[in-house]
């Protein structure tokens, strides 16, 4: 991927925010799939102590994300180089969190990294996000879909390489995850620089605060769907290497099957980006649902060995995803420019709704799962096997029946 001094034909550096989107999804996502169990394998964590963690610094979310959002727009004149020191915050605490051995206990060093590492990712997504409100009214027309298909892709393309990195290094080095963060440190430079140009594109009118997000209905409906939709995702990544060593009883497959799944998110993101703009993103968005709903309600008939037909699931869920990670932020973008065109309040609210359900994955279902009597390893009784089932696919399916039942009561107008 092209990422510096390139631009589409219509002279949009597109790309640029392709790479970025990356960037902050190689620091997102994976966090909740390689962190729990590196950290549990390295120094013998629990599970419960480390869903403790996630959910107290969701809290710290709860009052940090929208603030972030005010400090984005009152750093405005400025985003360049606050961009600039949120990179270079969050590559510190990833090489902290992953490459090197704790100096205190290791618990609250996992803490102290990932309140870096969380606190310096939102402020950057929200800078990004609200940037794309002012990019796609540049574009024109279907800009906010044009940017999701560019944004979410690059996002995709992202996770798929943070997810399976440190597996794939595995095969050349003893330190997997100290060489993803260093990894991460080298992209992070490149995107960050490839983007200097957009901050200081945008000419916005007046900020207008939270009063008129939190005012609009349309507004609130979307930040409950995003609450609701991203659950899903929270659950479904916090237990996967779980679901995969132990219900399939497949160790080794994590890395395959996570490329599976995010490769499949990739490929599909684009086609979704197309089907909304001649069917609708909302109608589109629903039908992404509704095969979300049905790959996950296959999981729960699977058992040891049934590995190919998990990886079935994987494409099919995967690229469900790619209508998710597409379609929704594009539409609460739209929504933005037309009520709060600054947006970056805005989206310090769709930041912090979109990662609270990490929380709901954390503090509810990994203690639960070592209750029962899960442990990480093959060696579980069938009762923990099949909680750790119910949560893994069962609890996605009605989240996201629920929001989607709300996103079709809900009236929109389409990007």
């Amino acid at each position: 991927m092209v990422l510096a001094g390139v631009q589409t034909t219509s002279g949009h550096r597109l790309p640029a925010y392709a790479g970025f989107a990356a960037m902050l999804a190689a620091a997102g996502l994976p966090l909740y799939i390689h962190a729990p169990k590196f950290y549990v394998d390295e120094y013998g964590l629990s599970l419960a102590a480390l869903g403790s963690v996630l959910f107290g610094l969701r809290l710290l979310d709860v009052v940090q994300d929208p603030l972030l959002g005010k400090l984005s727009e009152a750093l405005r004149n400025h985003r360049s180089a606050a961009v600039a020191i949120g990179a270079t915050v969050l590559s510190g605490a990833m090489i902290g969190l992953f490459a090197v051995t704790p100096p205190l206990a290791p618990l609250l060093w996992f803490a102290f990294m990932l309140t870096l590492v969380f606190s310096s990712f939102s402020f950057l997504t929200i800078c990004f996000y609200a940037q794309g409100v002012a990019k796609a009214h540049e574009l024109g027309g279907s800009g906010h879909l044009k940017l999701a298909r560019w944004r979410e892709t690059g996002a995709l393309a992202g996770v798929c390489l943070a997810a399976v990195a440190p597996v794939a290094l595995a095969q050349i080095t003893v330190t997997p995850f100290a060489g993803f963060a260093l990894g991460f440190v080298l992209f992070a430079l490149a995107v960050v620089f490839a983007m200097r140009p957009e901050w200081q594109a945008s000419h916005l009118p007046a900020s207008t605060g939270f009063r008129a997000v939190l005012q609009d209905s349309p507004a609130r409906r979307l930040l409950i769907i995003g609450l609701l939709n991203a659950a899903p995702v929270a659950v479904s990544s916090t237990l996967f290497l779980f679901f995969v060593e132990s219900r399939l009883e497949a160790p080794g497959w994590e890395g395959p099957l996570l490329l599976v799944f995010f490769l499949s998110a990739a490929i599909a993101a684009p086609i979704w980006g197309r089907a909304a703009e001649r069917y609708g993103a909302k109608q589109t968005l629903i039908a992404g649902m509704v095969l979300s709903i049905l790959a996950f309600a296959c999981v729960l008939f699977l058992g040891a060995g049934d590995t190919a037909a998990f990886a079935a699931i994987c494409i099919a869920s995967g690229a469900a995803l790619g209508a998710d990670m597409t379609l929704l932020p594009a539409l609460f973008a739209a929504r933005m420019a037309r009520i709060a065109p600054r947006a970056a309040e805005g989206f310090g609210l769709w930041s912090f709704v979109t990662k609270f359900t990490l929380a709901f994955a954390a503090v509810l279902l990994l203690p639960a799962l070592e209750a029962a009597g899960f442990r990480a390893g093959p060696e579980n009784a069938p009762e923990a096997l099949t909680l750790l089932t119910l949560f893994y696919a069962a609890v996605p399916c009605v989240l996201k029946a629920a929001a989607l039942v709300l996103l079709a009561f809900t009236t929109l107008e389409d990007t």
